[in-house]
């Protein structure tokens, strides 16, 4: 059904890079017509016209009016764009799928290592492009809280595409969905698209968990895909943190938990401090329900992007709280983080006996692992093999 003939996405202006803005006009004869402002048109605008042309005839547009102002915007977000305008105004059920690159196609699991998350906003391809350069352990591409509400719409179709295309250098792809519900929209897009963990913010109840889970189910057995995509519930209220071991348990699919302190200490009415006692108890009570639940203990970002000193010390403490990860909000902390969450000398010591102890016992094909007088199960066994991953690499 014909909604409206003007519909327009995309970014423009003089800071904008690696974007671009279209608008499209429906027409009732005249075939297509093209204007396209770019400095590169003499190189690859062929290209671009290409494209627009294979996407409009995709669509069964025949008359039209489109206008592109390139600054210097990849093909995969020239297809979100101009997919997001067309579709605001012929609302079809097609998708204009990018391939999925080989790059892309890194194995995700329970145990992968999590340690560091980096925020990206999900409607800025620029931020996007060489991300994975800086080895993060995970990339999010955040449709919530960095994405304006007039955005939304074509922040899904760029980060479907950039799923898709941009090579991650082997990071998780990661998806921050906005609150649910809106967040179901989000999830039942992306969830073919090569998406591996979707973050789930101002989680307060584990009925959003397993509405989210029944989303993500149903749209993969529509599209006929077997795979696993994970969830990490974000802690961000007061009754967030009180049901925290009720959402680490809702699914088999929740794979690690994150607290939110921004949002938590608003909730409090309290002033987020650099040492955090205002969060303590928040944070210890929600590793608990991490630990007992068997999931990924994640702390929330550190907002000072410039003191890497002050860093340190809050990755310091957030470890020996029992956290395993901190999210980023830029790229140079990073490897601050890394190096902080790395195991100590005891840590791996430890480690080494009771790997060592499981394969001594596998040889003998003893049902029983113990080292000494403890038991050792299989998720110790797996916590000790990640520690000694952690160092191999």
């Amino acid at each position: 059904m014909l909604m409206k003939k003007i519909a327009s996405a995309g970014n423009r202006g003089n800071r904008v890079r690696s974007d671009c803005f279209i608008e499209i006009e429906l027409k009732s004869s005249g075939g297509l017509s093209i204007d396209l402002k770019s400095k590169v048109a003499k190189i690859f605008g062929k290209a671009i016209r290409a494209q627009i042309e294979e996407l409009t005839e995709f669509y069964g547009v025949k008359h039209a009016s489109v206008y592109m102002e390139d600054s210097g915007a990849l093909p995969f977000v020239i297809y979100a764009r101009l997919e997001c305008a067309i579709q605001q105004l012929i609302q079809s059920e097609k998708e204009f799928l990018p391939d999925i690159i080989p790059e892309n196609l890194s194995i995700s699991s329970r145990e992968r290592l999590r340690q560091s998350r980096l925020y990206l906003p999900g409607n800025t391809p620029s931020m996007m492009i060489n991300a994975g350069i800086h080895e993060p352990n995970g990339i999010i591409l955040d449709l919530e809280d960095s994405v304006a509400p007039s955005k939304k719409d074509e922040a899904r179709f760029l980060v479907r595409n950039a799923l898709c295309q941009v090579n991650f250098y082997g990071a998780e792809r990661m998806v921050r969905i906005n609150q649910l519900p809106l967040g179901l929209k989000d999830a039942e897009l992306l969830s073919p698209h090569a998406v591996q963990l979707f973050l789930v913010p101002k989680c307060e109840n584990p009925k959003e968990i397993i509405e989210l889970e029944k989303i993500v189910q149903s749209t993969l057995k529509k599209h006929n895909i077997k795979r696993e995509i994970y969830f990490m519930p974000i802690i961000e209220s007061a009754l967030g943190v009180e049901n925290a071991f009720l959402i680490a348990g809702a699914s088999k699919n929740v794979v690690a938990m994150a607290i939110g302190l921004e949002d938590y200490t608003a909730d409090l009415g309290v002033a987020r401090t650099p040492t955090g006692e205002e969060s303590l108890y928040a944070r210890t009570r929600m590793v608990n329900a991490c630990k007992a639940a068997g999931i990924q203990a994640i702390d929330s970002v550190f907002s000072d992007v410039a003191d890497m000193d002050a860093l340190r010390m809050n990755v310091s403490i957030s470890k020996s709280i029992g956290f395993e990860g901190m999210g980023c909000i830029h790229p140079r902390q990073i490897e601050v983080i890394h190096q902080e969450f790395q195991p100590g000398k005891e840590e791996i010591e430890k480690a080494k006996l009771i790997v060592n102890a499981f394969e001594e016992a596998q040889k003998k094909g003893l049902g029983v692992v113990a080292l000494g007088s403890k038991m050792i199960d299989a998720p110790v066994v797996k916590r000790a093999q990640r520690i000694i991953d952690q160092i191999n690499k």
